[in-house]
């Protein structure tokens, strides 16, 4: 394989993070070879869309529902989003659910406060927003996991699960912390965390601190149930008086639930996402869902029935909580999915700043797990891609 030109960067993983960084890059008049290597179908990360090549009106914003800002000053890269069409201002209304029948309008978790805003047709055109201000010159990999890392005469390598040679560059970038955390270890049985067992030759003690901060990040996870509602069904849902609604610590506690998303579609019909707690999601850490990517070039064991067992429970949960407004609610004949994300929200302090950059081993790190304004959400991930960006720049 030749080996890619100078200041040449492979970011791994292609959520919001990594594609900001992709993005200001170019803004930023880099012109070096830029490549992206995602497990998933497409860009995104926790802020894509669940879409179906036989069926053009179907999406459901399966993860992330929103972008928050709360900074004082805007990321660099939201008013070119705006201005492109890939992002719009939501305007739908949050509430909060209190107890067990307490509805508050206007009240909501940290992703109601600031300034609120949707992907133009499904929050997966933020991220597909994000590389069309990077260009055409972004080699983008899809459906590819990389698997183990080294490094040799200063230039990384990509290898693939079978150590096949999947790509090469002067710069490595870790845009999540799945290659560089020991739960990769627990999750899929790896007897190595990729980043640790390539960096321990290079005795770059910066890295060492960040790998070790990194490694004590806690993350939540959650298990999701995905409906999909016809149009005669969902005219109920669509007729309610909020569009998210966030349950509160002792509303959480009775039904495992932690936030429900309506999300009306251009046909009538009604995509509806509940999103479990932390607690319901850690008792079933290994059921994947039959959608799961990583699962699937893991070649991990099918499930066994349990996929099966937590959709009902969700959905169970599901009836329970709408039962407030829509009486009578059964959910038992409807299209349902689960999806499941294994490190969905990262517990602070995350990695300081400071440390996102390691100039002497030509690795960086992005993503919402980088501690200040955004932490844990879409926020964080956009601007610590622009910040990294500013900071690779001034070594390539």
């Amino acid at each position: 394989m030749p080996r890619s030109g100078p200041k040449s960067i492979a970011v791994i993983g292609a959520g919001v993070a990594g594609c900001a960084l992709a993005a200001q890059l170019r803004r930023l008049g880099h012109r070096g070879p830029v490549s992206l290597w995602e497990t998933g179908r497409g860009p995104g990360g926790r802020a894509s869309t669940r879409r179906s090549r036989h069926d053009a009106a179907l999406r459901i914003d399966h993860g992330a529902p929103l972008l928050n800002i709360t900074g004082d000053a805007d990321p660099l890269l939201l008013q070119p989003l705006l201005a492109g069409g890939w992002l719009e201002p939501w305007s739908g209304v949050i509430a909060q659910l209190q107890g067990e029948s307490t509805l508050k309008l206007g009240q909501a978790d940290a992703l109601g406060l600031g300034q609120l805003y949707r992907g133009a047709g499904g929050m997966d055109h933020l991220g597909q927003g994000l590389l069309h201000l990077a260009g055409e010159n972004v080699d983008a990999h899809y459906g590819t996991l990389v698997r183990f890392l080294s490094i040799e005469d200063g230039v990384w390598q990509l290898w693939g699960r079978e150590r096949e040679l999947l790509g090469q560059a002067h710069w490595l970038v870790l845009s999540s912390t799945l290659l560089a955390h020991p739960r990769s270890r627990m999750i899929f049985g790896w007897d190595d965390v990729p980043l640790k067992q390539a960096a321990a030759p290079l005795a770059d003690l910066q890295l060492d601190h960040a790998l070790t901060l990194i490694a004590g990040i806690r993350t939540e996870a959650r298990s999701n149930l995905l409906v999909v509602l016809d149009a005669v069904a969902a005219a109920p849902w669509r007729a309610l008086p909020f569009g998210l609604l966030h349950l509160d610590a002792a509303a959480q506690q009775h039904w495992g639930l932690q936030r429900i998303t309506v999300q009306p579609l251009a046909d009538g019909r009604c995509a509806v996402v509940a999103h479990s707690t932390q607690a319901f999601a850690a008792d079933h850490l290994d059921v994947y869902g039959t959608h799961s990517a990583v699962a699937r070039m893991l070649q991990l064991p099918p499930d066994e029935g349990r996929e099966d067992i937590v959709v009902a429970a969700l959905t169970i949960a599901l009836e329970q909580v709408m039962g407030l407004w829509l009486p009578r609610l059964d959910l038992g004949q409807t299209d349902r999915q689960l999806m499941r994300w294994g490190a969905a929200f990262p517990l602070a302090p995350g990695l300081p700043s400071e440390l996102m950059f390691c100039p002497r081993s030509r690795v960086g790190f992005c993503g919402d797990f980088i501690a200040g304004v955004g932490f844990g959400r879409v926020e964080g991930a956009l601007r610590s891609g622009e910040q990294l960006a500013h900071e690779l720049l001034a070594f390539t």
